[in-house]
């Protein structure tokens, strides 16, 4: 039987491939509306792309949400509950991943080839994600669920925190932290290369000063991230020392409150550039926010509290 601390940190390394492999069609999603062929593209087309970044972005909140979780509810000590909440996650931000990576395929193919061309590449991309992702999951859990029927009933792990170790619990957050680092850096990266793009340079002077105070949101949070390893090093001499683990645990959330305003300020430039409509990328850009707000800090709160 894997320990609950093996499981842990495995569905954590997990979760860092997911987000290195959503990061990249972020990046594709915020930078297409400013490249000269998204122009000529139908209407539906570029409002089904801004659809599909907008269910992207729920994506990412899910997948950085293990961390908030696990420093907010549990305080960094290993748990099934966290294990459990980090797998649910991982489940359910799959689907939504699935349809966006039909319609990007979907969309380059009909570029490249032509509509019929592009709809059957889309279709086979998400029903291979499906299946990959879900279909033979849930065909293998069956066959050893059948064929295996005294491990189902070996019992659950006792939900009362295991008191992990202090090694541990320094990887875990750290591992947190790398789970949320790729994708502030994904989307930093599409800011600084924006203010290069023809685009750019059409939008108007508020849209521009939005766009520079989320690159400055994003750039403080991969600084904040990027702090435990200098601390590690500077103060702890490489140690592993209570001191350390909280204050990585503290810089972790830190981290995670202006990376929304970030992404909800670039998310407010994108769909008024789409839609034309300041009012509805208003509503589009709060909604973006309180979604990652309300998971990462709302939920969890609530979540320590039912808990204490």
């Amino acid at each position: 039987m894997t320990t609950l601390k093996g499981k842990l940190q495995t569905a954590l390394n997990e979760a860092r491939m997911l987000i290195l492999g959503s990061q990249v069609l972020v990046g594709f999603g915020y930078r297409s509306a400013f490249e000269p062929g998204f122009e000529r593209l139908s209407h539906s087309a570029q409002l089904l792309e801004l659809l599909s970044l907008v269910i992207l972005l729920i994506v990412v909140g899910l997948l950085m949400s293990p961390g908030a979780y696990h420093r907010i509810v549990h305080h960094g000590e290993d748990t099934s509950d966290v294990h459990s909440f980090t797998t649910r996650v991982m489940d359910f931000a799959l689907l939504p991943f699935a349809f966006v990576l039909a319609f990007d395929v979907g969309l380059a193919g009909s570029l490249i080839a032509g509509r019929m061309t592009g709809l059957l590449a889309g279709l086979s991309a998400g029903t291979l994600a499906i299946f990959f992702w879900y279909g033979l999951e849930c065909f293998q859990k069956r066959r050893l669920k059948q064929s295996n029927e005294r491990g189902r009933k070996m019992g659950k792990e006792d939900a009362r925190p295991s008191r992990a170790k202090l090694q541990d619990k320094i990887e875990q957050v750290l591992t947190e932290a790398r789970v949320v680092l790729p994708g502030a850096q994904a989307l930093l990266g599409f800011q600084f290369a924006t203010v290069l793009v023809e685009g750019f340079e059409k939008l108007p002077p508020a849209s521009k000063y939005v766009h520079l105070a989320s690159l400055a949101l994003m750039a403080l949070s991969i600084v904040l991230l990027m702090a435990p390893a200098a601390y590690h090093r500077i103060v702890e001499n490489g140690e592993d020392s209570e001191r350390f683990h909280q204050f990585a645990s503290l810089m972790l959330l830190a981290a995670m409150v202006p990376l929304p305003l970030g992404i909800s300020g670039d998310t407010f430039i994108v769909v008024q550039k789409v839609t034309g409509s300041t009012a509805f990328s208003l509503l589009v850009c709060l909604s973006v926010l309180l979604w990652f707000y309300c998971l990462w800090f709302g939920y969890t709160f609530y979540r320590r509290s039912k808990l204490a």
